[in-house]
Order: C-alpha cells, then structure tokens, then sequence
C-alpha cells in the first residue's frame, strides 16, 4: 500500500513495514503465543493491500487562512496522538476513497451542513452502497434536513445526521450488501450503528474458513451473533440454530438478513450470554423466550459458536462451551482468546488455528480457534 502518511497517521501503527512484513511480525507473534496450545499448520487469511476497509470514521478540521477564510479538513490522530490532516486514506475502500473529496468539498461550500460538524462515518459494501452519518455539536432543524436530502440525491448516498440525543433519516440508515460463501450468494442489509465486519473480503474467507473445517450437522448454538454474518451461511449445515445476542440493532438486523436469504431454521434471541446460561440452567425464566415461544430443551446441542467482543468471554459462558462436542471460537482480541484457553484446553485440544489479517498494518489481527473434545 502506498499512502503519504505512512509513520505518521497513528490508525497504521504499522505503517513503517511493508504488508508481508507486518504480516510475518503478528503471524510470528501469534505462533508463539499459541504454541503451549497448538503447534500444527496455522491457516493464514491475508487481506488486499490497499482499499480493503468498507467503514471509516474521521474527525472533521477547519483550517483557517490569514483573512479567516476556512478549508473544511479529514483529520486523524497522528502517532503523537495530535491532529493530522490528511486528503485520502488509502485503507478505505474504493467507494468511500472517490466519495471522500467530492463530500468534503460539498459540505465546505454549504455553511449549513458544516456548521459545528465535528465526524463524518462512513459505511460502504461491496455493491458500492454508502451510508454517511454525519456528527454535529448542535440539534439538527429542517433547514439542515433540506440542504441535507439535497446533498444525499445529488451525490447518490444515503445520510444520517446525528448530534446529542438525536437521530435523523433522510431515506434509509443502512446499506445493502452481498457476500460470496463457497460460491454460493447471501444477501445482507448493514444497519447504521450496528457492527460490521471492517474487511469484507477477509471476512468472507472467515466464514468459508469456518465452515470448511468444522464438523457439521446436529444443531448450532451460537452466542455474541451480531446481525448474523456468521449464523446466516452456517445454517445451511445444521439442523437448528439458536443465536443470541444483546444489542437491539443487532438483532434487528439479523431478522431482517434472514428473511433476505428464506431461512427458517434460525432463532434469534436477544439475550446476554450470561443471560442464556441462566436460561439453560434453568436459574430464571426470560419472558423474551416465552414470546417468541423457545423451548431450549428442543435443542440437541453438539456445536457453540462465538465470536465476542474484546474482552473475550466471561467465566459463566467459558464454562457452558465446555460441555459441547465442538467449540468454534472467532476472537478479535488473541490476548483474550489466549486467557480462554488456559480453561477451554482442560477439556478440549486446538483442531484447526487461523489467523485473519482483517487490520492490516495496524498490531491487531483476528484469530479463529476450532476445537474438539478431548
């Protein structure tokens, strides 16, 4: 990747080494810290080398000449952790690249749409949708929502505008995306605010990594589920799926993405994970289950998926994965990942170990783990 900010820009904290460099630096690093639990072939994802991030958020700057005249400026932290202003990003994806400078310069000609505008998000897919929310220091009238669907039919997005307890929709607030699975296609919708895989391409290659090397049949439990990006391709080879999760626009979203792709074996339930264990073990009863009419003992579990957040998994869950025949664990923290298994490893042994370079040039690299029972 070739970017002029190299060294600077504090979002490539790698930026001094080339891709296959820092490529080697984490897959060694993870090698070495995995080894008292696994020292087979390690299965490595790479990522393009340029333009491979669908979502972005950047600071917005007002750069101010000698007669107060300003230029409306990206910004990111720079390795200092001061300001740095830059005019491209070569991370981000084509269709955010090209869109970039044609929006900034719009919104610096229109003193209603720059005024206190202090973030612009971005959020794009592989079919060249983009969704722009734009974050602002005041409340948002009918004059900013004017000049604002101006904007958005002109240049063919879709906006959001956003500030303090304040959310506002001009047409849609997500994007439409498709994924390729082992050539077969899944149709997803994107929600503004919910997650979303940040490399599409990789991710891709995640969940045929996934369920290329996994045993299938029986039925899946899966916790930490997002808007199904892993739970929609995976239920093609169970029987029955159980997905939890406890953000609402996640789950939103995961409802929807079912009904995209005529799936009908999925439940989705919006629940914590340790809200769940509590429900498996009978501890309390969830009025949301009795809703939607779950019975959990209709379930005949042999496979748990997760694929928490940072900070991994909590003791209560760690314990409910040891009782499954296979544990399917996608970590985007290995640290964590590494903690896990210090447990997970008194019952089960490491069968396939991946690594996917879904931050290239930065130090964090997702881990994929699919372990068996001893």
């Amino acid at each position: 990747m070739d970017c002029k900010y190299f060294g600077i820009c504090g979002s490539c904290n790698l930026g001094n080494m080339s891709y296959e460099e820092q490529l080697e630096f984490k897959l060694s690093r993870e090698i070495s810290r995995f080894a008292p639990y696994y020292t087979g072939e390690v299965d490595i994802i790479k990522s393009n080398d340029s333009s491979f991030r669908n979502r972005a958020e950047f600071k917005v700057w007002k750069l101010y000449d000698e007669d107060n005249n300003f230029t409306l400026n990206y910004a990111m932290n720079d390795i200092n952790k001061g300001v740095l202003v830059i005019d491209s990003c070569s991370m981000v994806s084509d269709a955010i690249s090209n869109m970039m400078p044609v929006l900034i310069k719009k919104l610096e000609q229109n003193d209603i749409l720059n005024n206190k505008l202090f973030t612009i998000e971005y959020l794009s897919s592989t079919t060249n949708d983009i969704l722009v929310t734009l974050v602002y220091h005041r409340k948002l009238d009918e004059n900013w929502q004017n000049e604002a669907k101006q904007l958005q039919n002109e240049l063919n997005i879709k906006i959001i505008g956003r500030s303090r307890k304040q959310k506002v929709i001009l047409s849609e607030d997500f994007i439409n995306e498709t994924l390729t699975i082992n050539n077969e296609k899944f149709k997803f919708s994107y929600f503004e605010n919910g997650f979303t895989q940040p490399n599409q391409k990789v991710n891709e290659q995640m969940i045929e990594w996934t369920i290329n090397n996994m045993n299938h049949g029986g039925d899946l439990c899966e916790l930490y589920c997002g808007g199904g990006n892993f739970t929609i391709p995976l239920s093609k080879k169970f029987d029955k799926v159980i997905a939890t999760e406890i953000s609402k626009t996640s789950i939103k979203s995961a409802k929807i993405n079912c009904e995209l792709n005529d799936i009908d074996n999925i439940t989705f339930v919006r629940m914590s994970s340790e809200e769940f264990v509590q429900a498996l073990n009978k501890v309390r009863e969830f009025t949301r289950l009795k809703q939607q009419n779950v019975n959990l003992d209709d379930y005949s579990y042999d496979t748990i998926f997760m694929d928490p957040p940072r900070a991994g998994l909590d003791d209560t869950t760690r314990e409910l994965a040891k009782n499954y025949n296979q544990i399917i664990y996608i970590s985007c923290n290995p640290e964590t990942l590494y903690r896990d298994m210090q447990e997970l490893n008194k019952t089960h042994v490491i069968k396939r170990f991946a690594i996917f370079d879904q931050f290239a040039y930065t130090k964090h690299v997702e881990v994929g783990a699919i372990l068996v029972k001893k």
